[in-house]
Protein backbone atom coordinates (compact mmCIF):
# COMPACT_ATOMS: atom_id res chain seq x y z
CA UNK A 1 0.00 0.00 0.00
CA UNK A 2 1.21 3.68 -1.11
CA UNK A 3 1.56 6.18 1.39
CA UNK A 4 -0.86 8.17 -0.48
CA UNK A 5 -3.69 5.27 -0.10
CA UNK A 6 -2.78 5.04 3.68
CA UNK A 7 -3.32 8.94 4.09
CA UNK A 8 -6.82 8.49 1.72
CA UNK A 9 -7.79 5.20 4.62
CA UNK A 10 -7.07 7.16 7.58
CA UNK A 11 -9.15 10.01 6.64
CA UNK A 12 -12.39 7.90 5.87
CA UNK A 13 -11.55 5.49 9.30
CA UNK A 14 -14.23 5.30 11.56
CA UNK A 15 -13.75 6.93 15.08
CA UNK A 16 -13.39 4.00 17.45
CA UNK A 17 -16.86 2.77 19.08
CA UNK A 18 -16.38 4.48 22.02
CA UNK A 19 -16.22 7.71 20.72
CA UNK A 20 -19.25 6.68 18.71
CA UNK A 21 -21.28 5.91 21.61
CA UNK A 22 -20.54 9.30 22.85
CA UNK A 23 -21.71 11.00 19.64
CA UNK A 24 -24.80 9.10 19.75
CA UNK A 25 -25.37 9.68 22.82
CA UNK A 26 -25.28 13.58 22.19
CA UNK A 27 -27.65 13.18 19.81
CA UNK A 28 -30.44 11.62 21.89
CA UNK A 29 -29.84 14.36 24.77
CA UNK A 30 -30.33 17.01 22.96
CA UNK A 31 -33.43 15.80 20.44
CA UNK A 32 -36.33 15.35 21.80
CA UNK A 33 -38.09 13.24 19.10
CA UNK A 34 -36.96 9.36 19.05
CA UNK A 35 -34.10 9.59 16.64
CA UNK A 36 -33.75 6.43 13.39
CA UNK A 37 -30.72 4.54 13.38
CA UNK A 38 -30.44 5.57 9.39
CA UNK A 39 -30.29 9.19 10.47
CA UNK A 40 -27.47 8.77 13.42
CA UNK A 41 -25.22 7.21 10.82
CA UNK A 42 -26.48 10.04 8.56
CA UNK A 43 -25.01 12.27 11.17
CA UNK A 44 -22.40 10.36 12.30
CA UNK A 45 -18.45 10.20 10.56
CA UNK A 46 -18.25 7.83 7.80
CA UNK A 47 -18.00 4.54 8.03
CA UNK A 48 -19.48 4.56 11.94
CA UNK A 49 -21.95 1.93 12.77
CA UNK A 50 -25.14 3.60 14.48
CA UNK A 51 -26.91 0.11 15.73
CA UNK A 52 -23.47 -0.97 17.42
CA UNK A 53 -22.97 1.87 19.23
CA UNK A 54 -26.71 2.11 20.53
CA UNK A 55 -26.31 -1.44 21.66
CA UNK A 56 -23.40 -0.76 23.63
CA UNK A 57 -25.11 2.58 25.00
CA UNK A 58 -28.51 1.11 25.86
CA UNK A 59 -26.23 -1.64 28.10
CA UNK A 60 -24.50 0.77 30.02
CA UNK A 61 -27.68 2.99 30.56
CA UNK A 62 -29.50 -0.19 31.94
CA UNK A 63 -30.45 -0.08 35.54
CA UNK A 64 -29.60 4.29 35.15
CA UNK A 65 -32.27 6.73 36.22
CA UNK A 66 -32.34 7.09 32.40
CA UNK A 67 -32.60 4.71 29.74
CA UNK A 68 -31.65 4.35 25.80
CA UNK A 69 -35.52 2.95 25.44
CA UNK A 70 -36.87 2.20 21.53
CA UNK A 71 -40.18 3.85 19.97
CA UNK A 72 -41.28 2.58 17.01
CA UNK A 73 -38.06 2.07 14.22
CA UNK A 74 -36.34 4.92 16.71
CA UNK A 75 -34.44 5.76 19.99
CA UNK A 76 -34.42 8.05 22.50
CA UNK A 77 -33.03 8.75 26.15
CA UNK A 78 -35.89 8.77 28.64
CA UNK A 79 -36.80 8.74 32.17
CA UNK A 80 -37.07 5.13 33.29
CA UNK A 81 -40.48 3.89 34.08
CA UNK A 82 -40.27 3.03 37.69
CA UNK A 83 -39.14 6.40 38.47
CA UNK A 84 -42.04 8.29 36.21
CA UNK A 85 -43.73 9.43 39.31
CA UNK A 86 -41.06 11.72 40.55
CA UNK A 87 -41.70 13.91 37.12
CA UNK A 88 -45.58 13.83 38.16
CA UNK A 89 -45.50 17.59 39.24
CA UNK A 90 -43.85 18.27 36.28
CA UNK A 91 -46.54 17.07 34.03
CA UNK A 92 -49.13 19.43 32.93
CA UNK A 93 -52.45 17.98 30.91
CA UNK A 94 -53.28 20.43 28.43
CA UNK A 95 -55.75 18.68 26.88
CA UNK A 96 -58.52 15.96 28.21
CA UNK A 97 -59.58 13.17 25.53
CA UNK A 98 -63.34 12.58 25.63
CA UNK A 99 -64.53 9.42 26.20
CA UNK A 100 -65.86 9.02 22.67
CA UNK A 101 -61.93 9.70 21.54
CA UNK A 102 -60.49 7.17 24.18
CA UNK A 103 -62.46 4.18 22.88
CA UNK A 104 -61.99 4.98 19.22
CA UNK A 105 -57.61 5.61 20.14
CA UNK A 106 -57.68 2.28 22.20
CA UNK A 107 -59.92 0.37 18.99
CA UNK A 108 -57.43 1.80 16.72
CA UNK A 109 -54.60 0.94 18.62
CA UNK A 110 -55.47 -2.54 19.31
CA UNK A 111 -56.91 -2.92 15.83
CA UNK A 112 -54.68 -1.38 13.56
CA UNK A 113 -54.80 -0.98 10.64
CA UNK A 114 -58.74 0.13 11.16
CA UNK A 115 -61.29 1.57 9.20
CA UNK A 116 -63.88 4.21 10.24
CA UNK A 117 -66.69 0.97 9.33
CA UNK A 118 -65.01 -1.19 11.58
CA UNK A 119 -64.60 1.30 14.50
CA UNK A 120 -68.17 1.94 14.58
CA UNK A 121 -69.10 -2.07 14.17
CA UNK A 122 -66.87 -2.00 17.06
CA UNK A 123 -68.39 0.78 19.34
CA UNK A 124 -71.69 0.45 18.24
CA UNK A 125 -71.90 3.73 17.68
CA UNK A 126 -71.42 6.62 15.10
CA UNK A 127 -67.88 8.36 15.16
CA UNK A 128 -67.95 11.86 14.66
CA UNK A 129 -65.83 13.57 12.77
CA UNK A 130 -64.73 16.18 15.82
CA UNK A 131 -63.28 12.81 17.81
CA UNK A 132 -61.42 11.65 14.70
CA UNK A 133 -59.96 14.93 13.97
CA UNK A 134 -59.01 15.82 17.67
CA UNK A 135 -56.88 12.50 17.34
CA UNK A 136 -55.19 13.24 14.54
CA UNK A 137 -54.68 16.46 15.55
CA UNK A 138 -52.47 15.79 18.59
CA UNK A 139 -50.72 13.17 16.49
CA UNK A 140 -51.21 10.12 18.03
CA UNK A 141 -53.18 8.22 14.88
CA UNK A 142 -52.29 9.10 11.24
CA UNK A 143 -53.79 7.64 8.05
CA UNK A 144 -52.73 4.28 6.97
CA UNK A 145 -53.37 2.40 3.72
CA UNK A 146 -56.68 2.28 2.02
CA UNK A 147 -58.20 -1.31 2.16
CA UNK A 148 -58.37 -3.04 -1.85
CA UNK A 149 -62.45 -3.28 -0.95
CA UNK A 150 -65.08 -1.21 -2.31
CA UNK A 151 -64.67 2.45 -2.07
CA UNK A 152 -61.32 1.89 -0.99
CA UNK A 153 -61.91 3.02 2.70
CA UNK A 154 -58.45 4.43 4.61
CA UNK A 155 -57.65 3.03 7.96
CA UNK A 156 -56.28 4.25 10.39
CA UNK A 157 -52.85 3.20 12.56
CA UNK A 158 -51.36 4.93 15.92
CA UNK A 159 -48.30 7.04 15.40
CA UNK A 160 -44.91 7.02 16.60
CA UNK A 161 -45.70 9.93 19.00
CA UNK A 162 -48.47 8.11 20.61
CA UNK A 163 -45.77 5.23 21.71
CA UNK A 164 -43.38 7.51 22.78
CA UNK A 165 -46.00 9.01 25.35
CA UNK A 166 -46.94 5.88 26.75
CA UNK A 167 -43.58 3.96 26.90
CA UNK A 168 -44.16 1.47 23.98
CA UNK A 169 -41.14 0.47 22.02
CA UNK A 170 -44.60 -0.58 19.37
CA UNK A 171 -47.64 -1.70 19.55
CA UNK A 172 -47.99 -4.99 20.40
CA UNK A 173 -46.46 -3.95 23.86
CA UNK A 174 -50.01 -2.85 24.83
CA UNK A 175 -51.65 -4.53 27.71
CA UNK A 176 -54.27 -6.90 26.96
CA UNK A 177 -58.03 -6.24 25.83
CA UNK A 178 -59.09 -7.94 28.93
CA UNK A 179 -57.43 -5.19 31.09
CA UNK A 180 -58.88 -3.05 28.69
CA UNK A 181 -62.28 -3.53 29.44
CA UNK A 182 -61.99 -4.06 33.15
CA UNK A 183 -60.09 -0.17 33.03
CA UNK A 184 -64.04 0.56 31.39
CA UNK A 185 -63.17 0.83 27.31
CA UNK A 186 -64.61 -0.91 24.45
CA UNK A 187 -67.82 -2.08 26.65
CA UNK A 188 -70.29 -0.96 24.02
CA UNK A 189 -69.69 -3.97 21.70
CA UNK A 190 -73.01 -4.21 19.79
CA UNK A 191 -74.60 -7.97 19.17
CA UNK A 192 -73.70 -10.01 16.09
CA UNK A 193 -75.18 -8.00 12.92
CA UNK A 194 -76.49 -5.00 14.08
CA UNK A 195 -75.09 -1.71 12.33
CA UNK A 196 -74.61 1.76 14.29
CA UNK A 197 -77.08 4.69 13.73
CA UNK A 198 -75.23 7.78 12.50
CA UNK A 199 -74.72 10.23 15.45
CA UNK A 200 -76.04 7.61 18.22
CA UNK A 201 -74.29 7.76 20.95
CA UNK A 202 -71.51 9.70 21.07
CA UNK A 203 -71.67 12.88 22.51
CA UNK A 204 -69.13 14.27 20.03
CA UNK A 205 -71.50 14.15 17.25
CA UNK A 206 -73.80 16.57 18.76
CA UNK A 207 -71.23 19.06 18.47
CA UNK A 208 -69.38 18.02 15.34
CA UNK A 209 -72.35 16.39 13.04
CA UNK A 210 -71.07 13.37 10.73
CA UNK A 211 -70.81 14.63 7.24
CA UNK A 212 -70.01 11.54 5.95
CA UNK A 213 -66.34 9.65 5.01
CA UNK A 214 -65.49 11.51 1.63
CA UNK A 215 -65.06 14.52 3.45
CA UNK A 216 -62.01 12.88 5.91
CA UNK A 217 -60.35 10.51 3.76
CA UNK A 218 -59.10 12.09 0.36
CA UNK A 219 -56.43 10.60 -2.01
Amino acid sequence: MSKDDATEKSLFEAPPLSEQERMVEAILFATAEPVSVAELNARLPHGSDAAEALRHLRNRYAGRGVNVVRVGDAWAIRTAADLGFLMQKETVETRKLSRAAIETLAIIAYHQPVTRAEIEEIRGVSVSRGTVDQLLEMEWVRFGRRRMTPGRPVTFVVTQDFLDHFGLESARDLPGLKELRSAGLLENRPPPGTLPQPGEGDVDAQEAPDTGQSELFED
